[in-house]
This record gives C-alpha cells, structure tokens and sequence, in this order.
C-alpha cells in the first residue's frame, strides 16, 4: 500500500507538471500569435487585435496581456514596437521639389491646375485642412501665399500696366498711394504699354496688395514679376580642350555653309553677358544692350550661346557670318544667372525695335502674361522665336516662353542622338539639336564643354539664319515648316513629344529653300556701335521686318518695291 501510494502521489506531480507546462506553452503561444500579428499589421491599433483565446484557457489569461505583448521591451517585440511608432507617425508633404538649376516646382496632380501649372502646396496651419493657391487666393488670407511663388517669383514685385498719362510723379504717388515703391517703368513700344515694376514696402501680404493695386481706376493688369533661368545643365568653371565637335557632322554644317553662312542676318540673343573681344566672336557683334542697368562683365552662359550660332576661329558655329544684338538680361559673372519677367519685356521690345530678325531665347520660367504678350506682338511682326525646351526633365510641366506656340522649342539630343536626360518633354516640342558635351567659347578666350538645351536652340538658331540667307523673304511659319519637313526622323517614327520632328537638318533645310537673289546687302559687320544699328533699321528689308504685321495692306504699302524680291 505505501508503494502504490507513493506511485499515486508521483503520478499525481507529474500530471500536475504536465498541466503546468501545457498551461504555460498555451500562454506563450498567445503572446507570440499576437506580436506577429501587430509585425503584420503595424497601421491598425493594437488594442483592437487582440487574439481569440480559446475558452478552456480563457479564464486562466490575465486580462493584462494584450498590454503586456505590446509593452515588453525583450527580444523582437520592442522591435515590433518601434516599427509600429515610426510607420504610424505622419509623414512631411514635400509637394515640390527644385530642378537645379531651373528653380522650378514639381507638384503632384492634386497641386496642378488645368495647364499643368503648379498651384500651392497644403497651408500648414495645423488643421489639416490643405488647400490649393487658386483656392485660398480669394480668401484674402494672408498666411496662405502659395510656396510655388518663392520659386517661380521675385518675392513681393509687381509688373503692372499703368496708364500711360500719367508722369512719373503721378506713377510714384499712385504707388505710395498702395504701399508700394515704383522701381521703374517705362513705355514698351512692342506691345503699345507703359509697364512697371513695383515692390510692397509695407510688409503686407501680397495677395491683398493685388487686389487694392488692381483696383485702382489707373492700374490696367497686375501680375507677378515671375523669374527666369538660363537652361544650362551645370554652371561650372570652363575647362580647357579641344574634343572635336561633333555637332558640326550631325547638323550637316559644312555641307550647309557651301551655300549660305547667315550672311546679313540678325540674331537676338536675349542671355547674360557675352565677351565680345573672344576670338570665335571677334567682329559678329553689331549691337549691345544691357536691359539690367549693370555692369557685371561676360558670362560663360551667354558666351557660349553666341558661340554656338557664330563662332569662326577655332570652333564653327552654325551662322558664322551673321550679326549678334548681344543684350544682356541675366546678371553674374559666374554661377547661374536669373531675370525676370520685367526685364525680358525689356529686351524683347529692344530686340524688335533695333532690327532683329530671329530672337534666341536660351531661359525658361513659368507662364507669364505679359510675356506672352510681348511674344505675340513679336511674332506678329515677321520675327523668327526659338526658345529652349527646359532642363527641368520627363515630369516637368511645360516651361515658357518655348510651350508658346508662336516659338520654335528646341529639346537637347547627345552625340548617340539619344533624348539629353533632363530635356523636358512635350506636345510642344519642335526640334531637336545636340546639346549634350558642346564645345564652346567661354569668357577671357577660354573654352567650355557644357550641356543642356540652351546649346541646341542657339544652333537651331543658326540654322534659322541660314535659311533667311538664302531668301530674305521668308516667313516665319515658312521657315517652321522648312525646318520641321527636312528634319531628321529619331525615337518612334513620326512626331513625338521627345524630338518633336526629328533632329535639325542644316543642309536639307537650306537645300529645300530656294535662293532669292534680291537678298539686300546690309552694311559691313564687325562693329559694335548702338548708331551704326540705327542706321540699318533705315536699310531696304528693316522696314519690313519692323512693321506691327506683314498681313495688312497698310503696312504692305509702307514697304517700297524696290525691297520686294525680284521674283515677287
């Protein structure tokens, strides 16, 4: 009996050791289940996962435990923990981001409005309640000022159209008058304005200000004074070489120059600084204006930009032989250079008042109405536009004064004539032309390689001076569809949003444009007095250019017969 007791009792011990273990695995089981859980679904609060326990061990769980599976701070559950806290904290909205250099939003599809423009960002005023620019405008308030404007505009400047009456003493009151300062302004002869620019020097919010200023009975528009950039890829320090430069085979410029060399032919180049006294531009010159006031010395961009379209010593530019009006709207020496939409109206108005015939435009910014404007009347008076694509890549919006339709847009293309990565894309593409390693002059004699799109439209605007050349006569719409029939096809066949036509083709295109004899002979290149280039407003061919539209029969009787081709 003692021995079947003893047996009674161990049997028993080991049954209650047994149960023991079996209860504690039970638990265990529990707790690892819902750690797994919470690692599975680390969004969804945990108090609502806990686990279902089945109810013959219901009773014998502490109601602590879903606690307890979330609080230890052992093993890989105080690594579950930490997880959970970083994915469920809410993340910044970075709604915009910077193209460098083109200082340019990108913006998600609920921040852009019809035209793709970008709009403003969420106010960050704590409620949640994010509201776009177009939105919150009309509101009146004044912690709402989209953060597309600190990089698309100078910062508290107007453009304005003001009445034309009114002396600079009544523009400088009615700015007082508004809390404003009156930096300039002056009559824009190309649009038929009086422009000025004003700054807020009362430190209110500038939404408010419009709207006064706006309503003031001699205030005709009111906009931003928005900002440009030059279209280079980097700014850098010019290196020294000599690669060859294939973009003489690719554009077919040799073959081009047995035929014309853009003799007589003026181009504007609206850019930063250019150094006049380089070799490659020694006597193309005939004209310069500094629309900034400054005296900044040249700059590589604008250096290089002349450079592509007449550059005749070591290097071959696409025009070698025409005429550069060298006007100045971008400021620095070194680095990037930006303008303004106050000053590009000024260098438009002087480039179509002072006998330009092709105006290259080497920037980009946003959409600008007064600009388009100053583009429009441009246009309209027989001047040839060419502008740069943008630097600002595949997911930029369309960048202006190129997205205009009355200018030639030009994207950038490398010597495998592959697309240049950061070329924007787009409907409005026309062209395309290399611009990706350019050799080009740089200031003090120096030389540069660089890329972007700048490059491809200073050559496309070469090529342009080619073909005017060749028939002095030709429109602008003529010498459009002569560049885009007699392009060279790339990417998918047809038209594309990436080369727009295809690549530049210098010789088809001048082969393509019959010669006209009674091209005018202007006076000699090679000087660089502003008396000398009043003079040739006065030469036969001038006229016609500078007429307000070559459609109407008023101004076609201001034109003499003897400056009609013969053939005409």
């Amino acid at each position: 009996m003692t021995r079947k007791s003893e047996n009674g009792v161990r049997a028993g011990a080991y049954a209650s050791s047994v149960g023991a273990a079996l209860l504690l695995a039970a638990c265990l089981g529990v707790e690892v289940a819902h750690a797994q859980a919470i690692m599975r679904t680390p969004t969804i609060s945990v108090p609502s996962r806990t686990p279902t326990i089945s109810p013959s061990i219901a009773a014998r769980v502490s109601p602590g435990v879903t606690a307890r599976a979330v609080s230890v701070g052992r093993g890989p559950r105080a690594i579950t923990t930490a997880r959970i806290s970083a994915r469920t904290v809410p993340k910044p909205v970075l709604p915009y981001a910077r193209y460098s250099p083109n200082l340019y939003p990108a913006c998600t599809a609920p921040y852009r409005d019809a035209d793709g423009e970008c709009l403003a960002q969420p106010n960050a005023d704590g409620n949640g309640a994010g509201k776009s620019g177009k939105k919150s405008a009309n509101k009146g308030r004044g912690d709402s000022t989209p953060v597309a404007a600190n990089l698309r505009t100078f910062a508290n400047e107007f453009v304005a159209e003001i009445d034309s009456a009114l002396s600079a003493t009544e523009a400088d009151e009615l700015a007082r008058r508004h809390g404003l300062t009156r930096v300039s302004s002056e009559n824009f002869p190309l649009i038929g304005a009086t422009i000025g620019l004003f700054r807020i020097t009362d430190g209110r919010p500038f939404e408010t200000v419009r709207r006064e200023f706006a309503a003031d009975g001699g205030v005709r528009s009111v906009q931003p004074n928005f900002r440009y950039v030059l279209q280079d890829q980097k700014s850098s320090v010019p290196t020294e070489g000599d690669p060859a430069q294939y973009v003489l085979a690719k554009l077919r410029l040799p073959q081009a120059h047995t035929l014309a060399h853009g003799a007589n032919v003026t181009v504007a180049v609206i850019d930063s600084g250019i150094d006049a006294r380089h070799p490659e531009l020694a006597n193309s010159i005939a004209d310069n204006f500094d629309a900034l006031g400054s005296t900044d010395g040249p700059h590589v961009h604008g250096t290089g930009i002349a450079g592509a379209i007449v550059a005749h010593a070591r290097l071959m530019g696409s025009a070698p032989e025409a005429r550069i009006i060298a006007i100045r709207a971008f400021g620095g020496t070194t680095g990037g250079a930006q303008s303004s939409s106050y000053i590009i109206l000024r260098s438009l108005n002087y480039a179509a008042e002072h006998g330009a015939q092709i105006v290259n435009m080497s920037f980009a910014g946003p959409k600008d109405a007064v600009i388009e404007r100053a583009i429009a009347a441009t246009a309209a008076r027989g001047l040839v536009l060419i502008a740069a694509a943008g630097n600002a890549g595949a997911k930029s919006p369309p960048l202006y004064p190129a997205a205009n339709p009355n200018v030639i847009a030009v994207s950038a293309t490398d010597q495998q004539d592959k697309l240049f990565s950061a070329s924007n894309r787009g409907n409005y593409i026309a062209l395309a032309a290399p611009g990706v390693d350019i050799f080009l002059p740089a200031p003090d004699g120096k030389y540069q390689i660089t890329s972007g799109t700048s490059f491809s439209a200073a050559y496309v605007s070469g090529v342009a001076a080619l073909l005017l050349e060749r028939n002095y006569a030709l429109k602008p719409e003529a010498l459009r569809m002569t560049l885009a029939k007699t392009a060279r096809d790339l990417g998918s066949p047809g038209r594309d949003d990436l080369f727009g036509d295809g690549e530049a083709d210098a010789f088809a295109a001048v082969m393509a444009v019959p010669a006209d004899s009674a091209t005018p002979v202007a006076a000699a290149s090679g000087t660089t007095k502003r008396e000398d280039a009043e003079k040739r407003r006065d030469e036969p061919g001038i006229r016609a250019i500078e007429q307000p539209s070559l459609s109407s029969a008023d101004d076609k009787s201001a034109i003499s017969q003897a400056d009609r081709p013969a053939s005409r």
